[in-house]
């Protein structure tokens, strides 16, 4: 009887042990998942509305991008690009949506030389948030203005902000060394 009682208590234990450590390993993994995309972790999750699957779908993304190859531009790369974004900001005082319009499509040429997929925007925004977390609610939000029309009605202070984060992210992308930061990110996960 006494046997009995202890193997008894035995798998008790272990199966608290397991629990604990299940339980334990969920919130690790939010954590990383939270420290990982900032913003875009709670964007997925109402997204979504299931905390799981919200997860499930950025470890997904994460998986994505690691599977491309993705690549750096070269230094004739970035300096085509830096000439063709200098041209875009010059035409934005006279025409600001369509050079908003022009920027939103260098952004998406860039991301295709690097090695994104650029068919869909939710993807890029996808694959984006995966590298550069802290622009993607900003690029959703330029995107979102420089597809509107002429005839909807966008002030020049959205159009200029949309275009500053536009910059922002351009900027990130034609960068040719990751930061210590970026390299950082990718070894957590």
């Amino acid at each position: 009887m006494n046997t009995t009682l202890v193997i008894v208590g035995v798998v008790i234990l272990l199966i608290i042990v397991g629990l604990a450590s299940m339980a334990m390993s969920r919130t690790r993994r939010t954590q990383r998942l939270q420290e990982r995309f900032g913003p875009e972790y709670d964007t997925a999750l109402n997204q979504l509305g299931d905390k799981r699957q919200a997860e499930k779908e950025l470890e997904e993304r994460i998986a994505h991008v690691h599977a491309l190859n993705i690549r750096p531009l070269t230094a004739d790369e970035v300096n085509h690009y830096s000439l063709e974004w200098q041209d875009v900001q010059r035409e934005f005082v006279d025409e600001p949506l369509m050079a908003l319009q022009k920027a939103d499509r260098l952004i998406r040429e860039v991301m295709k030389a690097k090695g994104y997929p650029v068919e869909d925007f939710e993807q890029r925004v996808a694959d984006i948030s995966v590298d550069y977390p802290e622009m993607v609610t900003d690029y959703r939000g330029m995107h979102s203005i420089a597809i509107k029309e002429k005839k909807e009605k966008v002030t020049t202070e959205e159009m200029r902000q949309a275009m500053v984060h536009g910059r922002a992210l351009f900027e990130s992308l034609i960068k040719q060394e990751p930061s210590q930061e970026d390299v950082h990110q990718k070894e957590k996960i």
